[in-house]
């Protein structure tokens, strides 16, 4: 705020040119005077916003923030002010600025071309004198700048309050209004109903906006024009960018005749998919290949492409990785061509088990190019949309709501999941939810009653997605284009390959003869899953029938009886709780 000087102080009303009656607030001192400017309002009381007029000899901190000032004290006596001029000297900067009335000058004259008609637009500049200019001085390292002429001389009329506004300087579209108007705008709504919307939503009559309609009009143009350049600037870069990937796979396949990639082009013969894989990762999967997860949460550096990553999990319980894909849309072609390409690539070769998230496209295309292969959603894809989708809507339900659903988890029919999910849905109120709808339409893909017997190879586990999404932010930290992320991918592929893992002493839990065996054969990560198994089929009792069959049931559970078959000749167990797995 600028100073304020302390001197004699009084009242008194003055006519300005333009007809209309100002209120003053005048001091005297060192043979001076001037003013400080106010509203007269009806009653002809001075206004509480009084505020004091410029003068001479007086300091601000920065231009900034006298243009700031000067630009309050405009608004409240009808005009605007623009920057004119500014003085710039090696030893202090800019140290002479210039402030006047928008109407200061003259508008210079336009030729207008031969045989082109153009609007004659009457400029507003009439050559007012109304100014502040300012000088700045250093003293002992501090900044200050003082007003050294100041002129409130108008040759024109000065505007209203409801004018005023109108002013260009004073029509401003604040952030919150932008965001509203992008998104009205988005969805189809022409200027003059988006305008009609914000004074509804404000609660103002029609015209009070603190803009006009051409104004929201310019902006939304800009906008789309910005969109637009951005667009083609980010059209061209991915374009040259995937040129240097194609170089890199050519350069790679020189080098490595194991690797593989394949691409495809649009119309316009422009590189539309491209896919890859590394000949370590076909060997890999020959192994290892029984379960593949396949990524698509990663996005970034893919200028809007859909990234595709094929990843497994190897006896030590590493991360392997299968393949890439970058897709130029989800379509159902673009996603058979990604499947295709990548069973071609593993020579021909299925996956038993294929998981993903949840996705109808995906779900399709599985179904269309792995007809043989048990698709599967994992709960760790499921419960971390569970939380995005719900914890807001239901509030301090929602932990109630994720017990719940938790249970359906358990539920050993499909008809107690239906009446469940029912209970469920109506309990909280949520019948006609959109993600509900999907899931309940997804139940044949993640609830355990549906999907028992799979082979997962401890892949639907919180830790093996946790182990997913480490490699793939390794692989994606500090990359910039598609070549550097590509050649990223070749070193975490690799470095998979060629980990080794020190040999750990195992100690028997159960000391029966299959457990002492498996320890001799079997690398620490599966030794541990089927110790973890040996341990809880202690917990059960078995009964021989007079069928052959068996009758299990826990020690310390009453409900729960299973009924267990081996069927020699075909090596599969059959259980009455569902399923058979073949040995």
């Amino acid at each position: 705020m600028a100073s304020i000087p302390s001197k004699n102080v009084w009242i008194r009303r003055q006519q300005c040119p333009c007809g209309d009656w100002k209120c003053y607030v005048s001091y005297e001192g060192e043979g001076e005077e001037t003013s400080i400017a106010a509203e007269l309002v009806k009653s002809e009381r001075v206004s509480s916003e009084a505020m004091v007029s410029p003068y001479v000899g007086m300091v601000f901190k920065s231009d900034t923030e006298a243009f700031e000032y000067y630009g309050n004290f405009a608004r409240r006596n009808g005009f605007s002010i623009r920057k004119e001029r500014s003085r710039l000297s090696p030893q202090l900067g800019v140290y002479k600025r210039d402030f006047v009335c928008y109407r200061s000058g003259f508008a210079p004259a336009r030729k207008k071309p031969i045989g082109e008609n153009h609007r004659d637009r009457k400029s507003v500049r009439c050559g007012c004198d109304a100014k502040m200019y300012l000088s700045k001085e250093v003293s002992e390292g501090v900044a200050q700048w003082f007003v050294v002429q100041f002129s409130n001389v108008h040759n024109h009329e000065l505007l209203e309050d409801d004018q005023v506004r109108l002013l260009p300087a004073y029509r401003k579209i604040h952030e919150a209004d932008q965001e509203r108007i992008l998104l009205l705008s988005k969805a189809g709504f022409p200027i003059h109903r988006i305008v009609k919307v914000l004074e509804l939503e404000k609660g103002i009559h029609g015209g009070q906006l603190p803009f006009l309609e051409r104004d929201v009009r310019n902006f939304v143009q800009n906008r789309k024009k910005i969109v637009q350049e951005r667009d083609a600037l980010l059209n061209e870069k991915r374009e040259i960018d995937t040129i240097e990937l194609l170089e890199a796979c050519k350069a790679t396949k020189e080098s490595d005749e194991e690797f593989v990639y394949d691409f495809t082009v649009d119309a316009n013969d422009r590189v539309e998919h491209v896919a890859w894989s590394y000949g370590d990762s076909v060997n890999a999967y020959d192994m290892f290949g029984d379960v593949v997860y396949f990524d698509t949460t990663y996005s970034s550096i893919t200028y809007g492409l859909l990234l595709g990553v094929w990843l497994g999990i190897d006896n030590h319980g590493r991360t392997i990785f299968f393949g890439c894909v970058l897709l130029q849309d989800e379509t159902p072609r673009s996603l058979a061509w990604a499947f295709q390409t990548f069973i071609r690539f593993m020579r021909g070769t299925f996956p038993q088990t294929i998981l993903t998230d949840l996705d109808p496209g995906l779900r399709d295309a599985i179904r269309s190019e792995l007809p043989g292969t048990k698709h599967i959603i994992s709960r760790w894809n499921i419960l971390s949309k569970i939380s995005s989708w719900f914890s807001f809507y239901l509030g301090p339900r929602y932990a109630e709501f994720k017990s719940e659903f938790d249970l359906l988890y358990s539920v050993e029919s499909s008809e107690d999941f239906e009446i469940r999910w029912d209970q469920m849905v109506s309990m909280f109120g949520i019948v006609s939810d959109k993600h509900l709808d999907l899931l309940f339409s997804f139940r044949e893909y993640w609830v355990p009653l549906y999907i028992r017997g799979c082979l997962l190879a401890q892949m639907a586990t919180s830790a093996y997605f946790k182990a997913v999404d480490m490699f793939l932010k390794g692989v994606f930290s500090a990359q910039t284009c598609l070549r550097s992320f590509f050649e990223q991918v070749g070193i975490s592929a690799n470095f998979q390959s060629h980990e080794h893992h020190e040999m750990q002493y195992l100690q028997l839990k159960t000391n029966i003869p299959i457990e002492e065996h498996a320890r001799s054969i079997l690398t620490p990560f599966a030794f541990n899953a089927l110790q973890h198994e040996l341990v809880l089929a202690m917990q059960y009792a078995a009964s021989e029938m007079a069928d052959g069959s068996y009758l299990m049931h826990h020690f310390k559970k009453i409900d729960g009886e299973r009924f267990v078959m081996w069927i020699e000749d075909s090596e599969q167990i059959h259980c009455s709780y569902g399923g058979g797995k073949a040995l």
